[in-house]
């Protein structure tokens, strides 16, 4: 395969922006995320500080954004006034998104009035954390909203003109998992992201010595995806389900291993590398922001806040793969060659042979994709890609 010299030319503008809204009514016993309850004057100083880092990036990154995700915490947490503070401040130094802006939400933050105000603002699209529609599973998730609050939710945001799609997590003990998807579905979502229940480290649920069964994963799994293509849903990622026309496009954007912005306390970003016209072999930078209170302290005037790790060529590659692999489209080797400026074929001549060979990759000219086996033990393969 034939590799072109890497270009001088100037980075593409960034297309895509995540904010990280941190503050939610109550924290779930599952949940991992940089998370917090809200107290006196802290969203007040989260803003401005939010308009300090907003600033720094639009002084150092060209931005032509197409999506825009508000990811938390509960971004619907926030006060009206607050949240059209926060998107004036996006739109002051850093545009909107002209394709699609998302908007997570909690069933227990919506009102028709909201929904209207969201959608007023800019907002086209929502996630909504459902989870179930069995108020027992719901319960022992500790969400704070019931089954019925939950569809009138997904109800009034799509009655505001608002894409709406729905959480589901699966493989919960005691979940009529048929009946929520089927529920789910009966909402008139046009998208569903279902993840398994997982038990992460430090979380309540671990320190409550919840486990969930290999088996019932599986189960849920690949019930989920049965269950979802019956009803007209495309699997387009592992964990997520769209109508026609009703795919993320800012998720998609992160499969496809495209440069964002990461704006806000824990928010992660993918940015083009300053240097890789005199350093070909650079390719990227991820840098992670941290948590609130080290993130409020920062001094912006003085640089990026966070940790940042530099993306050469073989990183570039094994990001490609880690993250496109995970969709049904797949991942197309002849333009991660050129955009690495590595023969990706050669380079990892072995793991694709071996990948090939069980079954659990299969590649169709350039394209290499995963199959349904193959996704079930996905971070094994791609493992192999790393270690190679």
């Amino acid at each position: 395969m034939t590799v072109p010299a890497s270009s001088d030319a100037a980075p593409a503008p960034v297309r895509h922006l995540y904010v990280h809204v941190p503050f939610c009514p109550s924290i779930c016993p599952y949940c991992d995320f940089h998370v917090l309850t809200r107290q006196s004057g802290q969203v007040e100083a989260y803003l401005k500080q939010l308009e300090r880092e907003a600033a720094y990036l639009a002084a150092h990154y060209t931005t032509d954004l197409e999506t825009i995700y508000l990811g938390g915490g509960t971004p619907s947490f926030l006060r009206d006034e607050e949240l059209s503070r926060l998107t004036e401040i996006i739109r002051t130094h850093l545009g909107w998104g002209a394709l699609e802006n998302t908007l997570e939400v909690n069933p227990g933050t919506i009102s028709p009035a909201r929904a209207a105000h969201w959608q007023a603002l800019g907002f086209d699209r929502a996630s909504v954390g459902v989870q179930s529609l069995h108020d027992p599973t719901l319960t022992f998730l500790g969400r704070q909203h019931d089954a019925q609050q939950a569809r009138q939710a997904v109800s009034e945001l799509i009655s505001a003109g608002l894409r709406v799609s729905g959480d589901l997590i699966t493989a919960v003990s005691g979940q009529p998992l048929e009946a929520d998807i089927a529920g789910l579905v009966e909402t008139g979502v046009g998208h569903i992201s279902a993840y398994t229940l997982t038990i992460e480290p430090g979380t309540p649920f671990a320190r409550r010595g919840v486990t969930v069964a290999e088996d019932d994963e599986r189960a849920g799994f690949e019930r989920t995806a049965e269950l979802l293509a019956a009803a007209g849903f495309e699997r387009y990622e592992i964990s997520n389900y769209a109508r026609p026309g009703e795919a993320s496009r800012h998720n998609s954007a992160y499969w496809q291993n495209r440069f964002y912005l990461g704006l806000g306390p824990g928010a992660a970003g993918h940015y083009p590398a300053e240097s890789s016209g005199k350093t070909p072999e650079l390719k990227a930078v991820r840098r992670t922001n941290p948590h609130l209170h080290e993130w409020l302290a920062h001094d912006f005037a003085a640089g990026p806040a966070g940790e940042s790790e530099e993306i050469d060529a073989e990183n570039h590659v094994t990001d490609a793969l880690f993250m496109g692999l995970r969709t049904r489209a797949g991942v197309d080797l002849a333009q991660l060659s050129r955009s690495s400026g590595l023969d990706v074929c050669e380079r990892y001549a072995a793991p694709l042979r071996r990948n090939l060979a069980t079954g659990l990759l299969t590649q169709n000219g350039d394209m290499l994709r995963a199959t349904e086996r193959g996704w079930w033990v996905l971070n094994k393969v791609l493992g192999e890609f790393v270690n190679s």
